[in-house]
């Protein structure tokens, strides 16, 4: 037992991200006044401080409603998971919580295979232990692929709605809530009504647990989709340059 504790505790690398970040550069007041591409081609933005409230309830809804109660595996997700790809005689469903997708996530691992869902249990049973919930979180929303060379929920706010994620409503918090579980297959610009569908079945779902009302609802599912991505600001381009070459990341 000794043993099998000590190994779950030490087998998962510090840190666990190494992946570069975007160069941003803010205002004394939080305002976005320009950023450069991480050295990967991706725009990956530095994790974020918090995750916006919206944004957390439109995740855990559509991801993982048990998080704050299981200890970063969930029993009952995995053997129904087990139960139906018996069934159906194929992988349809992974039963991974948010703890273990940020696990996939540090590991660049995106097979689905019964010794990477071990490895994957393993690990989350080690982030649990070392982070709470809401780092958790944020380790989940900084890393998150959001479609094309867009990581993370910060970077994809400003690419695809042109603001800050704690501005972003609550048809844009369950768009980019449902992104991630399929981002090769459908984002903006792109199989547009299969993710329209994915967002209004969460929203009303949303509806249905008491999260928003009736009216909150029918204005967002008539909300549109972004129809492309949106260029970051280019204010104070000098002094961005500046930081590219000074602090690059």
């Amino acid at each position: 037992i000794i043993i099998l504790f000590l190994g779950i505790l030490f087998c998962v690398p510090k840190p666990l991200f190494n992946s570069p970040y975007s160069t941003v550069v803010e205002s004394n007041n939080g305002k976005l006044l320009g950023a450069r591409i991480a050295a990967d081609e991706q725009w990956r933005f530095p994790e974020l401080d918090s995750v916006p409230q919206k944004y957390e309830t439109c995740l855990l809804t559509f991801e993982d409603r048990y998080f704050y109660k299981h200890p970063g595996i969930n029993p009952v997700s995995i053997s129904r998971a087990l139960f139906q790809n018996i069934k159906e005689k194929k992988i349809v469903s992974g039963g991974s919580t948010i703890t273990m997708q940020v696990c996939r996530m540090a590991r660049g691992q995106n097979k689905r295979s019964i010794k990477n869902k071990i490895v994957e249990m393993i690990w989350a049973i080690n982030i649990e232990l070392r982070f709470s919930k809401k780092e958790i979180l944020k380790m989940y929303a900084s890393h998150a692929p959001f479609g094309g060379n867009v990581v993370g929920l910060d970077a994809a706010s400003w690419r695809y709605f042109a603001r800050p994620c704690s501005e972003l409503s609550w048809a844009e918090s369950a768009t980019l809530a449902v992104l991630p579980n399929a981002p090769s297959l459908i984002y903006p610009g792109r199989l547009d009504q299969k993710l329209k569908q994915k967002r209004d079945r969460l929203l009303n779902k949303l509806m249905e647990n008491g999260e928003i009302d009736s009216l909150t609802f029918q204005l967002s599912v008539a909300e549109s989709l972004p129809e492309k991505v949106n260029p970051l600001p280019l204010n104070a381009s000098h002094l961005v340059e500046m930081a590219v070459k000074e602090k690059n990341g």
